[in-house]
């Protein structure tokens, strides 16, 4: 176990390995801006992209150029965005808390998010004009104060461990619910808004979105990214960390900080999405090794490949838009169901 571990541990990312993800990232963006509900076609769209690189005459009209560029194009980014947000955040969860099954949401910050949502659509009246709408700012705030009340809690308890903050987790993820519950249940008429909303996707309606959620989960990135060889440290227990000179206790809090940004983050753009934070970790963990070195950068490109390949099927499978959560739940689960199967053999 120990050599398996130390393997790991030495493990490096290939610039092979990142290169091969990054054209796989291009071919699906790509994919997802030429193909779509409008009648452009897919060689005129290539044609409007080859124009853009080269200053020749596109085939589009003006018209036909701003579906491009004004609604496809910042969708499929901001999939992209969400997607490796959730990815890369899941990766570090299940890193700290040394279990594979841990998630973007695990220590309140789905439940925070909804309270402060429904709280919005419940209480708020409607507004016009702002930069950046209640909904989203709301979303971004509960989900952060859900993480932080867990972390408090799990603090005033006395524990340091990743056992005692999963609890609080847990806590604070009840509660935060049975007030969004109640919440609910003072204004029926909005349960269809909440609902939709929780059940995740991508609205958008121009690159504001995008601008939004780019900076915060940029840093949170470069963070996971940077710390990434302090997860495989914690990975051989924290007596053999703080040998090395490491505080495990700051590099959690600095790890579930950036992870928790990033959630809060692509939940204000995205509302609720599932299984893209366990899935893509997984994925990328049984086809290029155990080491965090490799599994967060790769969550991250796997994470924004997976919901742009996503939110395509959510906005051509059907006549009407399926909610992006529903597309995600459906891939994600199976495949969850049959790594958890066959790993029962194999668990001691």
């Amino acid at each position: 176990m120990l050599r398996s571990r130390s393997r790991a541990a030495t493990t490096r990312l290939r610039p092979r390995a990142v290169a091969l993800a990054l054209a796989v990232l291009l071919a699906a963006m790509v994919f997802a801006l030429v193909a779509g509900s409008g009648e452009l076609g897919w060689q005129r769209v290539l044609g409007e992209l080859g124009a853009q690189l080269t200053g020749t005459t596109s085939p589009l009209s003006e018209r036909e150029a701003a579906i491009v560029w004004e609604l496809r194009m910042p969708r499929v980014l901001l999939a992209g965005l969400v997607g490796a947000a959730l990815a890369g955040a899941g990766a570090a969860f299940q890193g700290v808390f040394r279990n594979p099954l841990a998630d973007p949401y695990l220590l309140g910050a789905a439940a925070g998010a909804g309270m402060a949502a429904t709280m919005v659509v419940v209480f708020a009246p409607v507004v016009t004009g702002w930069l950046i709408g209640p909904l989203p700012l709301a979303a971004f705030a509960g989900a952060l104060g859900g993480v932080a009340l867990s972390w408090l809690l799990g603090r005033s308890a006395g524990g340091s461990g990743t056992a005692t903050l999963l609890l609080a987790g847990v806590a604070v993820t009840a509660f935060l619910t049975a007030v969004q519950t109640f919440v609910q249940q003072l204004n029926t008429d909005t349960i269809k808004q909440v609902y939709t909303w929780t059940l995740g996707g991508l609205n958008v309606t121009g690159w504001r979105d995008v601008w939004v959620a780019l900076p915060y989960i940029a840093l949170a990135a470069v963070v996971l990214c940077g710390s990434a060889r302090l997860l495989d440290v914690l990975t051989l227990g924290d007596a053999e960390a703080a040998s090395l000179g490491i505080r495990p206790g700051r590099v959690r809090l600095v790890l579930l900080a950036a992870a928790s940004l990033a959630t809060a983050a692509a939940v204000a753009v995205s509302g609720l999405i599932g299984f893209v934070g366990i899935v893509v970790p997984h994925v990328v963990r049984l086809l290029a090794g155990a080491s965090y070195r490799v599994i967060v950068p790769l969550s991250l490109i796997g994470g924004a490949v997976f919901l742009i390949l996503a939110d395509f099927v959510a906005r051509t499978a059907l006549p009407g838009e399926l909610p992006l959560g529903v597309v995600t739940a459906f891939a994600g689960a199976p495949f969850f169901a049959l790594v958890l199967r066959s790993s029962r053999g194999r668990t001691p």
